[in-house]
């Protein structure tokens, strides 16, 4: 086993994994302390972003970076899970056309309101939606704002049961299952989940990612570091503030630094890094001063 490295993995999920089997396979070939920015369903694919070692300090950013996802519905059709691995809870005709199904995607593009599905991960009264619904029980969920970034219908297969696909840039807690059942009910019936692929996160791309054979492959074979993705190219789209040594000393120790050291218009993180290019850490602009939001130097 190696010595686990500080950064990113990008990992292209298979089906049927859960992220935290994906976790457990990391750790145990990888070491070190592993997490995830993200969860994806079993039955989703897709990019999987894990953290290593002190980068997992790092993965909230990432987490709240905007999500890029393809996903494929059938309307008419409702489960109790909203996706392809539930109960059929009821099927109704839904013979819509590709026109209509265009006119409504426009009133869920921009902030939208969304209620949590019952096998989702939100915590109600310190338990899990998905704990709840395992013991059948439904509970009041409170709708929480999103935001569609891009909202695109790829494709369309005329039915009585019709097949759309979508393409969704949304923000961090969107839940692509309830959107597909939502855009149902605002046509007359419902609809589930039947694929759904993560392909971004912020600019983070699948194209770029490994198989969880691969990184096992490589980690065993003392290679894990070619298929790390450094702290600082992990958050790419944060501006970045290269410092000097004396500077890296007040960093390392997370002092404050001079607000002027950056432009007026950088918003409100940026990357703060050594010479050579090495993240120490990412610092929040205040009107005063530049102060550390995370030190992993």
């Amino acid at each position: 086993m190696t010595t686990s490295p500080t950064g990113f993995l990008l990992i292209d999920k298979e089906g049927a994994w859960t992220s935290h089997d994906v976790v457990a396979k990391v750790r145990r070939h990888v070491g070190g302390k592993v997490g995830h920015a993200g969860t994806l369903d079993p039955m989703a694919t897709g990019l999987l972003v894990v953290g290593l070692g002190r980068a997992t300090r790092l993965l909230r950013f990432v987490q709240d970076a905007p999500k890029e996802y393809l996903a494929v519905a059938q309307f008419g059709v409702a489960t109790d899970s909203l996706d392809a691995d539930g109960a059929v809870m009821s099927r109704e005709p839904l013979p819509v056309e590709r026109e209509a199904v265009e006119g409504a995607l426009e009133r869920f593009r921009g902030d939208i309101l969304q209620v949590p599905p019952m096998v989702s991960a939100r915590r109600v009264e310190g338990k899990r939606l998905y704990e709840l619904a395992r013991e059948g029980k439904v509970v009041e969920r409170d709708a929480r704002s999103v935001t569609i970034h891009e909202l695109e219908l790829t494709d369309f297969a005329p039915s009585d049961y019709p097949s759309v696909s979508l393409r969704v840039v949304c923000s961090t807690g969107t839940y692509i299952r309830t959107l597909a059942d939502d855009i149902a009910r605002a046509m007359g019936g419902r609809a589930h989940l039947t694929e759904l692929r993560r392909t971004r996160n912020g600019l983070l791309s699948v194209a770029e990612a490994s198989s969880v054979s691969e990184v096992v492959e490589a980690a065993d074979g003392g290679r894990i570091h070619e298929v790390v993705v450094s702290p600082s190219d992990a958050l790419s789209w944060l501006p970045q503030l290269s410092i000097d040594e004396p500077t890296e000393f007040r960093v390392r120790n997370g002092r404050p630094l001079d607000g002027e050291m950056v432009d007026t218009e950088v918003d409100a993180r940026l990357r703060v890094c050594s010479s050579d290019g090495t993240l120490l850490a990412v610092y929040r602009r205040d009107p005063d001063a530049l102060r550390p939001e995370v030190v992993i130097a």
